[in-house]
């Protein structure tokens, strides 16, 4: 499981090359700073300061890179509570209590609670990864397109938990999410939805779409409105406060657990990690909660859940990484194309013969979450003035912001045109009532969805008897009957008991 001998060099590695500390600071500021702009990804980050990776040594140049991935991590938080904008898929499920809670004057709590969630989770992933990077490797050696149809499918049946007052709004709206995610050409070549433009060949650009539904949306829906929180003593940025909820997020230990298990093993499933992970456990603590019809409404749980899993599927997907060579996503991708600027190729190999450096990495992101912990927060004390800004400011501000981060995206009008398409549907939507969000997982889900099962069918030759053959994909599908049928009990037990309250209470 574990090398002590290649730790001791690891140790020995680390204290003899100070360069490698050297740029920790300046990678995580430039993460924090780079997450929290809307329209900004992470793999957009890294790849803008990887040229400078090719004049350092190995070492300090994949620190600094990972640096930047810990810091942009939680910086996408950041603007999901205070202006409802999740600058990646991953920071989704942060904003159904992040923002309610910003709006209740609660913003100190909420950016308290998901700095520490997001620590916290970075921090056991990579305990995680130390041990079982041997394991998870082959484990996800073995998945195939049917185990990956079948985590989108459960990701999918989350619409259910998103779905707001009105189930069947919830499920029609999260299939006009579907529709719009296979927008395009697919796998096999077909295009459809396209309507002649060439732009949506691809599919819809997910971030711009995100960022219209979810925050040009809201804001329009505030143009009435002074300031984002209209109590004016609700409005004042308090280090207690934020400290307060830190305390918060270190009591729920569980939620933070479930949430780095779901987290790490979805993290570290090339082309899923982090865009389902946090809606996994944003629903697990949803189902398990006793007060889970108060999700969505500005439950702090809601936020730990998202935060946990969100940062810890960075270590899942360094897990793949490292031991296979795969990039789970885009920004291990970066980290690859660094690894090939200093001749080194990830993979088993590595591993085998380079034990010391692949811990010390992991040590290293051990020292970047501590540091985001102390560095992140004179960031959101700084971030949260954000609340003291006139709406009639702040508004065109975001929206202005948001289109140069859209067309930053392929340096096209696609971007803009997007945001502004998905602006108006998102304001309709909440205007008739219908959940946002559900669209918002459809959009997401879309495409791996129909990608995965044309694969599945291509693989089997159109034979149900496949998945019989299909361990892996057995045991998912046997996690996710259970997990509804733990969500139905669940439900039923909480009606029970208000049945029983309201009955006392008369």
């Amino acid at each position: 499981m574990i090398d002590f001998g290649a730790l001791d060099a690891a140790f020995a590695l680390l204290s003899s090359s100070w360069t490698a500390w050297v740029f920790v600071l300046p990678g995580l500021i430039i993460g924090l700073f780079f997450g929290a702009m809307p329209g900004i990804s992470i793999t957009m980050a890294m790849a803008i300061f990887l040229p400078m990776t090719l004049y350092m040594d190995f070492l300090p140049a994949i620190i600094f890179l990972t640096a930047i991935y810990t810091g942009a991590g939680f910086g996408g938080s950041v603007p999901a509570v205070l202006m409802n904008i999740p600058g990646t898929s991953s920071a989704l499920a942060t904003t159904f209590d992040g923002y309610p809670m910003a709006r209740q004057g609660r913003h100190n709590e909420a950016l308290g609670l998901a700095l520490t969630a997001s620590v916290l989770g970075c921090l056991a992933s990579y305990i995680l990864l130390l041990v079982l990077i041997a394991p998870v490797s082959h484990v996800v050696l073995k998945m195939g397109p049917l185990e990956l149809f079948v985590i989108a499918v459960w990701g999918l049946l989350l619409l259910g938990s998103l779905s707001g007052n009105s189930l069947p709004r919830g499920l029609l709206a999260g299939v006009f999410g579907v529709l719009l995610g296979t927008i395009g050409m697919n796998t096999a070549g077909f295009i459809r939805g396209t309507m002649g433009v060439p732009w949506l060949l691809d599919g819809i650009p997910t971030i711009p779409a995100m960022m219209g539904l979810l925050a040009a949306s809201q804001l329009l829906g505030l143009i009435n409105t002074s300031y984002l929180i209209e109590d004016e003593g609700l409005r004042k940025i308090s280090m207690p406060k934020i400290l307060s909820g830190v305390k918060m997020a270190v009591k729920e230990p569980k939620i933070i657990i479930r949430g780095t298990l779901i987290g790490v093993i979805v993290g570290s499933i090339p082309g899923v990690g982090s865009s389902i992970s946090n809606l996994l456990s944003y629903s697990e603590a949803q189902r398990t909660s006793d007060d889970g019809e108060s999700f969505g409404k500005g439950n702090p749980k809601g936020v730990i859940a998202a935060e946990a899993a969100n940062s810890s599927s960075e270590g899942g997907a360094m897990a793949t990484m490292l031991a296979l060579g795969i990039p789970g996503g885009g920004a291990t991708a970066i980290l690859l194309a660094a690894f090939a600027m200093h001749n080194i190729v990830g993979g088993p190999s590595f591993i085998a013969q380079n034990k010391d450096i692949v811990y010390a990495i992991i040590f290293s992101n051990f020292a970047q979450a501590m540091l985001l912990f102390f560095v992140g927060l004179g960031f959101v004390y700084l971030a949260g003035y954000v609340v003291r800004v006139p709406l009639r400011f702040l508004i065109p501000s975001v929206l202005v912001v948001s289109v140069f981060g859209s067309y930053a995206i392929d340096g096209s009008a696609s971007g803009p045109i997007t945001l502004a398409v998905f602006s108006v549907l998102g304001w309709a939507m909440v205007r008739y009532d219908y959940p946002v969000a559900a669209t918002v997982v459809g959009l997401l889900l879309g495409r791996l969805l129909e990608g995965n099962l044309l694969r599945s069918y291509q693989v089997s030759g159109g034979k149900l008897s496949y998945a019989l053959e299909r361990p892996g994909a057995l045991f998912i599908l046997a996690l996710l009957v259970l997990s509804i049928v733990l969500s139905v009990i669940s439900r039923a037990r909480k009606k029970r008991r208000l049945s029983v309250r309201d009955a006392a209470e008369s």
